[in-house]
């Protein structure tokens, strides 16, 4: 499949999403520079969200619309008033997405409602995220898979049956090109609570490709996720933690996010194809391995011994396996120290 001008599959490299979410702390000058410099580390793609207050909840802070969880990073705030400080407003989208095709990252973004699509396919986005916390809204899924275009799916919290349901529904609705992307909504998420294993296990499955929405903190999960077949992989991205925001704790700073492409990339180039025996590049490496060499000077007819004959480095020699085998045998000449056993040295 493809998203823009990226192919997405694991013979491409994997394709590195970094989520503005709300980390631009409702500024537009520091949401376009969160895209320059997302630009700037590798990234291939810049992603938003697309919701305002009124689509996501009701205006009420009372009961379960209160945040109350003390472990919360959201704790003692409304749900409403969270999304009013997270939003990223409607007027924005089109200079953020101008600037990132300017850039040529692919900017597109996760909507929340029917309104959010309308808006979205005004303007031409080439791809839609659905977030874990609207996986089992079917109607949303299929909204968004009536477009036509390739959806990533978070799979946060989703049961096998849930998930089912989920991916019936956008390929009933004409969704073609599929990915799904292991998530833990957790934020942030311990190693320990990421579960990658569900990686290639949610490709069997749905026989779609496969990512990982990555809450953790640094490179390492969504490194070993490319090792497990990972082909897209989603970051929350921020100019500087420190800044604030939302969203910041959790986020990877410019510098990560290099290195996330970097490294995500040599993860993929490391798998390769099933190997063995010598490869090109190795064939130079061939002269340092053991081999059997004569250890001292011999005269014609001297008699091959473990004091005389030894298995060393370089490998000019005969291989070892036939080191017993020559043991008791004698040579037919004049042998100096230092050179590597061959039969035409037998009597």
């Amino acid at each position: 499949m493809q998203i823009g001008h990226r192919k997405i599959g694991r013979e491409a490299p994997p394709f590195v999403i970094a989520e503005m979410s709300g980390n631009h702390n409702q500024s537009l000058e520091r949401a376009l520079e969160i895209v320059e410099v997302a630009a700037k580390t590798g990234a291939h793609a810049l992603k938003i969200q697309t919701y305002t207050p009124d689509t996501m909840t009701l205006d009420l802070d009372e009961r379960e619309f209160h945040i109350s969880d003390p472990k919360s990073l959201w704790a003692g705030t409304s749900l409403y008033k969270l999304y009013g400080q997270a939003y990223t407003p409607w007027e924005w989208h089109k200079p953020i997405f101008d600037r990132a095709r300017e850039l040529g990252i692919i900017a597109f973004s996760t909507p929340f409602d029917d309104t959010a699509v309308d808006l979205l396919e005004s303007l031409n986005v080439p791809c839609y995220k659905i977030a874990s916390f609207e996986n089992t809204d079917l109607p949303l899924i299929r909204r968004v898979a009536a477009t036509g275009k390739p959806m990533i799916i978070s799979t946060g919290m989703a049961t096998v049956a849930e998930l089912d349901e989920t991916v019936r529904a956008a390929r009933e609705a004409g969704c073609k090109d599929l990915v799904l992307l292991k998530c833990t909504s957790t934020y942030p998420a311990t190693a320990a609570n990421t579960n990658i294993l569900t990686i290639p296990h949610l490709r069997e499955l749905f026989g779609c490709e496969v990512g990982l929405s990555d809450h953790t903190m640094g490179v390492g999960v969504s490194v070993a996720s490319v090792a497990l077949g990972a082909t897209v992989v989603e970051k929350h991205f921020t100019l500087n933690r420190a800044d604030g925001g939302v969203d910041s704790s959790f986020s990877m700073e410019p510098g990560e996010m290099a290195q996330l492409v970097v490294e995500t990339e040599r993860a993929w180039q490391a798998l390769g194809q099933v190997s063995y025996g010598i490869t090109e590049a190795e064939k130079p490496s061939l002269a340092f391995r053991r081999s059997i060499y004569i250890a001292k000077d011999l005269k014609s007819g001297d008699t091959l011994t473990r004091e005389n004959l030894r298995c060393i480095r370089p490998g000019m020699g005969l291989p070892p396996k036939y080191y017993d085998m020559l043991l008791g045998r004698r040579v037919n000449k004049d042998v100096s120290k230092g050179a590597p056993m061959s039969w035409d040295l037998l009597g």
